[in-house]
């Protein structure tokens, strides 16, 4: 089946670059015979394509419609993807609304009058469930840098933003000189873009919306494989990933008798890990509720010391409460 597209591909591709082509050419370019041919090209016309034959000695192919087709092979199933995909994609970068609209207006332009109207059948509005733990969408601009950068194997130069955005100039006392990095990933993990490269053969984890690239970019370098495992480790994993907490109504902390790393496997979007010792660390979690940063923290299901601030502490205290049995009702007063 892959074969078969690929060769449909190729086949439209041919068919764009001529007016027309003799059925035998088409046979040669391809590696397939004659038959072959006749039937990718029914194939092509069952899918919406105007593929025209030509009559005259030895007999051929062009296209119709003013002899011009869009390369884009989709069946029904994949046409409901992109327009899904497009619909529904999270809003973590900026800039790039109005390009989503007009891209799902593009591809519905070009796809034969049947996928157009699979994908039309769907018409979908995305609204935000405040438990995702959003985080502030990037800029596009940072992310085609660091996605460039990636592509193309160069180093990448760039200022790392303090968690309230602010970059430290030359003259601050907390000035940091701007990294120098060799990138190898971009990881989605919570909402959040991650950005997964290598300083002076070490590995790091930054968040991108921390990003501010720099130019000069610099020289290229040689990628080292990373598989799944790898990626997990180095975000899902890593206390250390560059996140901040969440803009919340109510922000609480507590010591959890807990490794970072399993800690920071399983805390939501929104929440920073910092690691004490093997065996324990602080949670900083944001909710719309104290009640509700109470109940996140316990599904850690682990001992919990040095609650903060005041309020959380008295949101446990209710939550206790609240799940003591009631006393026999001849002991009521």
């Amino acid at each position: 089946m892959a074969d078969t597209s690929a060769r449909l591909l190729r086949l439209l591709s041919l068919l764009e670059a001529r007016v027309a082509w003799p059925g035998g050419d088409l046979a040669e370019r391809l590696g397939v015979s004659a038959r072959t041919v006749r039937r990718d090209i029914d194939t092509l016309r069952e899918l919406g394509y105007p593929v025209e034959a030509v009559t005259g000695p030895g007999g051929g192919y062009r296209l119709g419609a003013a002899g011009k087709l869009p390369p884009l092979v989709l069946d029904d199933d994949q046409a409901i993807a992109i327009a899904l995909a497009l619909q529904t994609a999270p809003a973590t970068v900026t800039g790039i609304d109005d390009a989503v609209a007009r891209a799902l207006t593009t591809l519905r332009q070009v796809m034969p009058a049947r996928l157009r109207a699979a994908s039309e059948a769907f018409e979908v509005t995305a609204l935000r469930n405040y438990w995702e733990f959003s985080a502030p969408p990037i800029d596009v601009a940072t992310l085609q840098a660091v996605g460039s950068a990636i592509r193309t194997s160069s180093c990448l130069r760039f200022d790392y933003a303090d968690p309230d955005g602010r970059v430290p100039g030359p003259g601050d006392a907390d000035f940091r000189p701007p990294h120098d990095v060799e990138p190898h990933h971009l990881v989605v993990w919570a909402g959040r873009w991650y950005l997964v490269a290598r300083n002076r053969g070490t590995w790091g984890t930054y968040r991108v919306d921390r990003i501010r690239p720099k130019t000069p970019a610099g020289g290229p370098f040689t990628p080292a494989p990373l598989d799944a495992e790898d990626l997990n480790r180095l975000v899902v994993r890593n206390p250390e990933r560059g996140d901040t907490p969440g803009q919340w109504q109510c922000v609480g902390a507590a010591t959890l008798a807990l490794p970072a790393d399993v800690v920071a496997r399983w805390a939501p979007g929104g929440s920073v890990v910092a690691p004490i010792d093997r065996h324990s660390c602080r949670l900083t979690i944001g909710g719309w509720s104290w009640a509700g940063v109470a109940g996140l923290f316990i599904t850690f299901d682990a001992d919990l010391t040095d609650v903060e601030p005041a309020e959380l502490g008295d949101a446990f205290a209710a939550i206790r409460r609240r799940l003591e049995p009631a006393p026999p009702a001849a002991l009521r007063p």
